[in-house]
């Protein structure tokens, strides 16, 4: 049995610091590690600024995620595309079969046996057979089977693309466009604002906000570090108004002392988490924001952004969620 070179453990002791060191380093899974540019880390739609290549084909497509997350006007017209063109498809066949191995091809209700030939698929693919015109060969009578089992598949396949649409939860949250460094209390704090924009009900929302910024190691290589931001409340159980989430800049922010040059120079990034639960769905949604240092504001503050009718009612206005005052710093 051989015995294990014992120089290869002189070092343990100072080894397994190092390795705790780096187990309780803050990271996000943005990683540390820096490129010659700089990019925000999550774009403003709340999706992460990265786009991976040399994937495989099928990994490119990832088609159920696309028409899931897609908006409802490209779907709905991505489904106009497949119906048109399944329709041509069929119909081109039939017209290499002969069009007149349909009944009824002849007469004179539609022009040109091709638009026939089209409308006959599209009777055949959503299965309505209207019986105008019909198969009378075997093979045509084959090529409609086969399409009436194609469109049975596609408009099973469509009719769970709408369902997962409208099931899937989304968390219809606004987040002002800029944040701001205002007076609170008797210091400073950096702020932002978030408001439901629809009217379904949100319980239990957590908010959690983390600086990112690059700072030098001590061998002068720069490194991307994370710190999380003590919120003055980050979790309400009901959201029904706007709420203005609040990060006091005491003496152990990682903020304290920064000024608007030195967040340029570091490339500062305050990345922002939400999860909630939809009361309407009774399932968690998120969303995802980011501020960078060019969209914090210094010196203002968000004013009330509600007002009470003469029924007791609160009214919430959307349009000043991204309002500003001037406000004197402490």
């Amino acid at each position: 049995m051989n015995t294990p070179n014992r120089r290869l453990f002189n070092h343990a002791p100072e080894n397994s610091k190092l390795v705790e060191q780096e187990e309780r380093r803050s990271d996000l899974g943005f990683g540390t590690k820096l490129t010659d540019s700089y990019a925000r880390l999550i774009n403003k739609d709340g999706s992460f600024n990265i786009v991976r290549v040399n994937r495989l084909l099928w990994d490119r497509l990832n088609i159920y995620n696309r028409l899931i997350m897609m908006g409802w006007f490209q779907f709905l017209c991505w489904l106009l595309v497949f119906y048109l063109v399944a329709n041509i498809f069929f119909a081109s066949i039939y017209m290499l079969t002969g069009a007149e191995t349909l009944t009824g091809v002849d007469d004179k209700v539609l022009n040109g046996p091709f638009w026939k030939c089209f409308f006959f698929s599209a009777q055949t693919l959503t299965t309505v057979g209207y019986g105008h015109i019909s198969p009378a060969s075997f093979i045509t009578s084959s090529i409609a089977a086969f399409e009436s089992m194609i469109g049975l598949l596609a408009f099973a396949l469509a009719t769970g693309l709408l369902y997962g649409r409208f099931s899937r939860p989304v968390a219809h949250i606004r987040f002002s466009k800029q944040s701001v460094f205002a007076p609170y209390l008797d210091v400073n704090a950096w702020m932002f604002r978030i408001i439901n924009t629809r009217d379904n009900q949100l319980i239990n929302l957590q908010v959690t906000a983390t600086l990112s910024r690059s700072e030098n190691k001590p061998d002068g290589t720069l490194i991307r570090k994370y710190y999380g931001l003590n919120l003055e409340r980050s979790k309400v159980a009901f959201f029904p108004r706007d709420w203005t989430l609040v990060h006091p800049v005491t003496t152990e922010s990682p903020l304290f002392g920064c000024t608007p040059e030195e967040l340029e120079k570091t490339d500062t990034e305050i990345l922002i988490s939400l999860q909630a639960m939809d009361d309407t769905f009774a399932q968690s949604v998120h969303d995802r924001f980011s501020y960078r240092y060019e969209e914090i504001l210094w010196g203002r503050k968000f004013p009330v952004m509600f007002t009470v009718n003469q029924n007791g009612t609160l009214l919430v206005d959307l349009d000043k969620l991204d309002e500003t005052e001037e406000a004197e710093l402490n």
